[in-house]
């Protein structure tokens, strides 16, 4: 087959490639990393490139002759950590709740030193080792592999009968790992992981210790092919698609055991565990799970429940005895990710009427306390990540996430790391959107005022738009603006995630005012202006002490698992008293959520602060 030489500008990456290929996936080949939130469908128009004068879509233009590709700035995606995510997880940002957990990590290393074998005393050499090991734990029964027993007899007598035992714990069971001569106890490391669909978060974390060392986190390298997890379902149905799908996370993955374990001069021999939460989607396509169930009727997942696996396995390269814990979900939408940021904030053990938020790339909720819990996803869509939005783009340098506009509509913007704009992310949109309702630029409909007299407000030739920031001022040489077309997007998104709320607390028979406790998950959630949101709709009108802002729950669950081994079961439990609702097959979910299609509310009695 006859292949073409292609290569891309500023990255200086070539890459060959058969002619008909398209240049989304020469550019995905040669690892530079094109904006794609339609997962390649050519709807999306983010990965624009230019081909000497002509400007193309990377997805729909096929290569046919050696070529030279220039990327824009606005085409790349980052998969570098933002400043914000850096500070979010510094080693003392733990919680109280996780402070007061018995420490038992999943993983320990118990040295014993035995009796060599005599005529008096013939117990077969693993006998020997397992009772030791039993007694020093109080565990009446411990499990171990063919591959440890292989070698066992030639491994005692050469470390005298002095050794390490590493010792895994289950949801109901023991296993020794490995077998590792002399006293190696001081050296224990495992790794907690939150598999987002924007983002992937790693912290590597002391098992002797407890102590958090470092933390990573990137973009999820399958963003190159959706954006959202439905884009990414259609596209792993594609020959080789799951197979791609999984590389790319696990790369994600791989990326941040390398840097951590290099940073702080850990050795992958003393890495035995990996503790991952992620939402069901996530599970699937990491694992190689054929995920196209869950976007069918009636959506149902290969499964909710990924027991412990070996890690090399399951493509994690730590220790090749090492175990990796999935933490289990409840539905098709709502995953792992949620049951651990229910055990990093409580809910399932207070007496208290509370709610878990989760707004990312999917707005996922659960109302409850120690008694019942009910669950729902709200399909939100990825806007509130920047995504099929004008100028929408992820929290990374550059990106406008807090805006103010004056009486005379002059504009006042902070970017991510104080660099010049680059466009506008999930605070921003929702800062603007608030500015937008005080300066009356926009109706409760979402459409511009077309009385305003400014520069700033005109017809784009399809809609009106407004410019937020101008082109001399902003980092790509384009105005940076938010039109009507953005707001609908915006709208509807933080439409369904109040209208799932809303339908949570009519099915039990309860108010917003009864909630003691409303968390607020994710990394978008953590920027989150609480006036601001009430103001637009998108959050409850009601006391403001009651929100609390947690970070990346899910990652924060799948440290404590890794920390306090009884959680395993717990989250068994907590899945289970679970009651998922079906938002579409609910008789007055569509009510609320038409009726949110407004900025606020149409009934501006739920809104009283903003009235």
């Amino acid at each position: 087959m006859e292949e073409f030489k292609v290569h891309f500008k500023p990255n200086n990456k070539s890459v060959k490639v058969p002619k008909g290929t398209d240049l989304l996936t020469a550019a995905i080949k040669a690892g530079v990393v094109i904006a794609a939130a339609c997962g390649g469908e050519g709807l999306c128009g983010k990965c624009k490139v230019s081909i000497g004068r002509n400007t193309v879509l990377a997805c729909q233009t096929l290569v046919e002759s050696d070529l030279s590709v220039e990327v824009p700035k606005s085409s790349l995606e980052s998969h570098a950590a933002t400043k914000h995510e850096s500070e979010e997880f510094t080693k003392g940002a733990i919680s109280e709740r996780e402070k007061s957990l018995k420490f038992s990590p999943i993983i320990r290393k118990i040295y014993v030193e035995l009796p060599a074998p005599t005529q008096d005393d013939s117990t077969d050499d693993l006998e020997r080792v397992l009772r030791a090991v039993e007694n020093k734990i109080a565990q009446p029964r411990i499990s171990t592999r063919l591959s440890n027993i292989k070698h066992l007899s030639e491994n005692l007598r050469d470390s005298a009968y002095k050794v390490t035992a590493v010792i895994a714990y289950g949801e109901d069971s023991v296993e020794m790992l490995a077998l590792e001569p002399g006293d190696t106890t001081d050296r224990l490391f495992g790794f907690a992981f939150d598999i987002g669909t924007t983002t992937v978060a790693g912290q590597l974390v002391d098992l002797n210790s407890g102590e958090i060392l470092g933390t990573r986190i990137a973009f999820n390298k399958q963003s190159m092919h959706g954006a959202d997890v439905i884009t990414r379902i259609i596209y792993a149905s594609n020959p080789n698609g799951l197979q791609v799908l999984s590389e790319a996370v696990l790369s994600n993955i791989e990326d941040i055991i390398e840097d951590l374990s290099d940073s702080y001069r850990v050795n992958m021999s003393v890495v035995y565990a990996a503790v991952l939460a992620g939402n069901m989607t996530m599970m699937h396509l990491l694992l190689k799970v054929d995920p196209s169930n869950i976007r069918k009727a009636p959506y149902v997942p290969a499964a909710t429940r990924f027991g412990p696996t070996n890690a090399r396995e399951a493509g994690i390269n730590i220790n090749q005895r090492g175990t990796a814990v999935f933490l289990p979900g409840v539905s098709t939408y709502v995953g792992g990710d949620i049951v651990a940021g229910l055990l990093a904030c409580g809910i399932p053990d207070s007496p208290e009427l509370s709610l878990l938020i989760d707004i990312g790339t999917n707005g996922e909720i659960v109302l409850g306390n120690s008694e019942w819990m009910m669950g729902a996803a709200a399909s939100a869509g990825p806007a509130f990540e920047g995504s099929g939005l004008e100028c929408g783009m992820k929290a990374v340098k550059g990106a406008i996430q807090k805006v103010e506009i004056g009486p005379d509509l002059a504009t006042k913007v902070e970017t991510v790391w104080q660099e010049a704009p680059r466009g506008i992310c999930g605070s921003g949109y929702i800062d603007i959107l608030c500015q937008f309702l005080k300066r009356n630029i926009i109706h409760k409909d979402g459409k511009i005022n077309r009385s305003i007299k400014s520069e700033r407000v005109r017809n784009n030739g399809v809609n009106y738009e407004f410019v937020l920031v101008r082109k001399e001022f902003s980092a790509t040489g384009k105005d940076i603006v938010i039109t009507e077309d953005d707001i609908e997007n915006l709208k509807r998104s933080k439409g369904a995630i109040y209208s799932a709320i809303i339908s949570l607390l009519n099915k039990v028979g309860k108010n917003a005012s009864d909630i003691t406790k409303i968390y607020i998950a994710g990394g978008f959630g953590n920027y989150l202006n609480i006036e601001n949101s009430v103001a637009i709709g998108l959050l409850p009108d009601i006391n403001r002490s009651v929100y609390e802002f947690i970070g990346n729950s899910s990652l924060a669950g799948a440290r404590m698992v890794l920390l306090s081994h009884d959680l395993i079961a717990r989250a068994d439990v907590v899945r289970k008293n679970i009651t998922y609702l079906d938002l579409s097959s609910e008789p007055n979910y569509m009510d609320e959520y038409v009726a949110s299609l407004f900025f606020p509310h149409t009934d501006m009695g739920r809104f009283p602060s903003v009235r």
